[in-house]
């Protein structure tokens, strides 16, 4: 059942770009970058470009969630938020343009709430970064303690004990801590903080109707932020009883989720979730403490009241416990001029509300970019080599399509198509050949014009990684073992964002044996082509592998177990074509 939700807003599709020009004229402290609005972050306005003297911490994501997370940017706490569409993680080009307006030379801390989308985003972004000279650190939060310990990747969320996090990284980062230290503590803070939520309603996107599925005297229990449903629906119960269940849940220890016991000090956040009066939060946390203290045997030493990370308008709230010491609440009681912290402080407005410029990019524009008119052998072997993977790949569309539409939504050919189409066509005009670093990257960036879904973030996280390990090298002639450590690195870099390893059914399961293949080889002396094709046919045996495999990434975990058996992981079969075609290309190139 559904009704068409009523609010105060002009155009639903603007709704995120009048929060902001609304925000930064009510609080001093804020400003947004020049390109606004196709460019949300919201920073603090006293940062100039590239002379930060501290670590930068940054956050960001779906809007929505307000006053998260643009309203906790101010000294002591971020120093800028990214802010994407309602409920969306926000795209890379934003996250780049807010790291590179706040970050020095201490470097940046990304602060990501564990959910697919951010994960990639801000990896690939990192990565970018990375290449491009920022020192970059990034903390995952999953504080969720609603759902049972997960198969496979996909991990516990990220809930209202983020802004908790964020409040320690943002006093570390103002004592002048390193980068190194300033990570290691949000880490620390991420992993003593357990959340979960109560709903009494369901959200409304704007422009949206609103969905009724609670239905009268109805309360929903361990729901996300994003208005999908929890782990059960059961009668409106007393508030009473309802503190008590969420209590039990988070502190249980059969889970592990959060490393309290009884004699603990904890802190005590209270997060209403959009449509709560503050009565229902205050009764809320005068249940939570002496609960706490009588049945769980806690020192309850802070208590945080108020809304921190919401969901439009639905009505209920989220508790979040973490453990606190010593070092913990002097990170919590340091002072901020954050807005939407309970305790923070004004700043002083500026005499005019100019947009901070948004720092150019380093990298090539299409006008410096330009295809050798003579290609030296390097040149010559790559172009052979990326036109046989592409057209390997282009030729696999339907094949692709095919498995996929058993094992997940069916459009896996048709991705990876565009990405190979567009690397063909790019290739005429764009890439320098000669320069095996730089055609890495423009490779990620046709992949990134071109190809949506994950399958595009993960294949431009590969080739930015795989461009700074090459890159690093200082010469445009790479060495076979030097590709080695690129795949390597680009291996590496594609398991730390998302998630997966050997065994998990992806892509990984055909490029690790290639990988470990090619560098035992040219270690051991062989011939350079003589080891591409011998790990080429490692990653054809670990793709057709994957039909053993019990999916834990991906669409496919939610496949039966005999649908699996019947095809091989399509991901995995994509990254076969093009390594296999460009070794044997290799091989002929250099044998004619």
């Amino acid at each position: 059942m559904y009704f068409q939700g009523k609010k105060l807003i002009n155009d639903p599709n603007d709704v995120v770009t009048e929060f902001i020009e609304g925000l930064v004229e009510t609080y001093p402290g804020l400003q947004y970058l020049d390109g606004f609005p196709e460019v949300k972050v919201v920073v603090r306005a006293d940062i100039s470009p590239g002379k930060y003297g501290k670590v930068a911490v940054i956050s960001g994501g779906g809007s929505g969630h307000e006053p998260a997370h643009a309203g906790f940017v101010g000294e002591g706490m971020l120093t800028a938020a990214i802010c994407g569409d309602v409920f969306a993680s926000p795209p890379v080009n934003s996250i780049l343009a807010g790291i590179r307006a706040v970050t020095g030379p201490m470097g940046c801390l990304l602060i990501v709430k564990n959910y697919t989308g951010d994960r990639m985003n801000f990896g690939l972004a990192a990565e970018q970064a990375k290449a491009e000279g920022f020192k970059i650190e990034m903390v995952i939060v999953g504080d969720d303690c609603a759902l049972p310990p997960p198969r496979g990747i996909t991990g516990r969320r990220g809930l209202a004990g983020t802004i908790l996090v964020h409040k320690v990284a943002g006093a570390a980062a103002a004592s002048g801590l390193s980068l190194k230290d300033v990570a290691a503590e949000a880490q620390h803070a991420s992993e003593i903080v357990g959340t979960m939520g109560v709903a009494l309603s369901v959200c409304t996107l704007p422009g949206q109707a609103t969905s009724e599925r609670l239905g009268p005297g109805k309360m929903e229990l361990g729901l996300g932020i994003h208005g999908e449903p929890g782990v059960a629906v059961t009668d409106l119960q007393p508030v009473d009883s309802v503190v008590s269940h969420v209590l039990r849940e988070i502190l249980t220890q059969e889970t592990g989720y959060v490393p309290i016991t009884r004699g603990c000090r904890v802190v005590l956040l209270i997060n209403g979730l959009g449509g709560t009066p503050m009565m229902e939060l205050m009764i809320a946390a005068g249940k939570a403490v002496p609960r706490l203290q009588l049945e769980h045997g806690l020192a309850v030493d802070r208590v945080y009241t108020g809304s921190f990370m919401t969901s439009l308008d639905m009505a209920g709230f989220s508790i979040s416990v973490m453990k606190a010491d010593e070092a913990v609440l002097l990170r919590l009681d340091a002072p901020t001029k954050a807005p939407n912290w309970p305790v923070g402080v004004n700043g002083d407005r500026p005499s005019a509300k100019i947009p901070l410029p948004v720092p150019s990019s380093p990298a090539k524009s299409d006008e410096e970019l330009s295809r050798p008119q003579l290609l030296t052998q390097q040149g010559c072997v790559l172009e052979f080599a990326i036109e046989a993977a592409a057209t390997a790949v282009i030729n696999l569309k339907a094949n692709l399509n095919e498995w996929d539409a058993k094992v997940g939504d069916g459009d896996c050919g048709s991705t990876m198509f565009r990405g190979a189409s567009a690397i063909l066509e790019d290739m005429k005009k764009y890439y320098p050949l000669n320069d095996a670093a730089e055609t890495v990257n423009e490779i990620g960036s046709s992949i990134r014009r071109v190809m949506g879904g994950t399958s595009g973030i993960i294949y431009d996280i590969f080739s930015k990684a795989a461009y700074a390990k090459l890159n690093a090298n200082g010469d445009s002639t790479v060495t076979a073992l030097l590709w080695a450590e690129a795949l390597e690195d680009a291996i590496a870099a594609v398991s730390k964002y998302g998630g997966a390893k050997a065994g998990y059914r992806t892509m990984l399961d055909a490029l690790i044996p290639a990988s470990v293949v090619l560098k035992e080889r040219l270690i051991a002396g062989d011939d350079p082509i003589d080891a591409f094709v011998l790990s080429a046919e490692a990653a054809a045996a670990g793709a057709e592998s994957t039909k053993d495999m019990q999916a834990q990434a991906g669409r496919s975990t939610y496949v039966p177990a005999d649908v699996l058996a019947t095809v091989p992981d399509p991901g995995a079969m994509a990254a076969v074509s093009w390594y296999k075609a460009a070794a044997l290309a290799v091989k002929e190139k250099y044998q004619t």
